[in-house]
């Protein structure tokens, strides 16, 4: 985030009580740093609403300690908000880099026919002006890994978004979105939110499962994949 040359960023950083010098490296930056916390919580999206609670600007996005975003990203995304004065939610594409240097591009513009389905949209990065927050409320941290799907989804249809196909953030594959715990949980946002019925969020949760299994195969393959080409540059 440090590197963004858009010039109104106030960074806030939320951090679960880490033991692995991340206080050290906090306080190097306590001049560009408007905010930072160290404490226990109960989960990220705990963290995230604690975010919320503690932002004065417009817009207001959120990155794992994984994620990364790409220089320009931010400047970007407001360029994309001054084209879409009625937007509530504002997405991007991103890069999902595996530890076998399998990579792929994820994220499409946000439809409800889609969304209701499965996160057609990608979350790390993206950017919700504040009275989002004021009209859904805050993240519902009995969700542990697909609080931010089911946020979305309580908008149903009459979420106002925009999309740019830029690349903004790179995320590394190996996080919790990728398990079957976050199936389930998808599953049962679908249906708490009214988006899908118990019967057909069963069936696709059915099918997700089956995706899940050929997964670490299609890593691999999609590594070597990657070497290949390498080599052959």
């Amino acid at each position: 985030m440090l590197c963004q040359d858009y010039p109104n960023i106030e960074h806030i950083v939320l951090d679960g009580g880490s033991t692995d010098g991340t206080i050290d490296l906090l306080r190097q930056y306590d001049d560009r740093i408007a905010l930072w916390k160290s404490e226990r919580d109960s989960g990220m999206y705990s963290a995230w609403n604690k975010g919320i609670l503690e932002a004065h600007g417009e817009w207001i996005c959120f990155l794992g300690a994984d994620d990364e975003f790409l220089p320009g990203a931010v400047s970007a995304y407001m360029e994309l908000a001054g084209k879409n004065p009625h937007a509530q939610y504002l997405s991007s594409k991103i890069r999902v880099v595996h530890s076998t240097g399998y990579t792929k591009t994820a994220g499409t513009p946000w439809t409800w026919k889609q969304f209701s389905k499965f996160m057609c949209t990608v979350h790390p990065g993206s950017m919700h002006r504040r009275s989002l927050f004021q009209q859904l409320g805050n993240y519902d941290t009995s969700y542990r890994i697909v609080g931010d799907y089911e946020l979305l989804l309580r908008a149903r249809e009459r979420l106002r978004a925009a999309f740019m196909p830029n690349i903004t953030v790179i995320m590394r594959a190996e996080g919790m979105s990728g398990t079957r715990e976050a199936l389930r949980e998808k599953a049962l946002a679908k249906v708490a939110t009214g988006g899908r019925s118990k019967w057909l969020s069963s069936l696709e949760l059915k099918v997700d499962n089956a995706k899940y299994l050929l997964r670490p195969l299609h890593y691999v393959l999609g590594g070597v994949v990657a070497r290949l080409r390498e080599r052959g540059r």
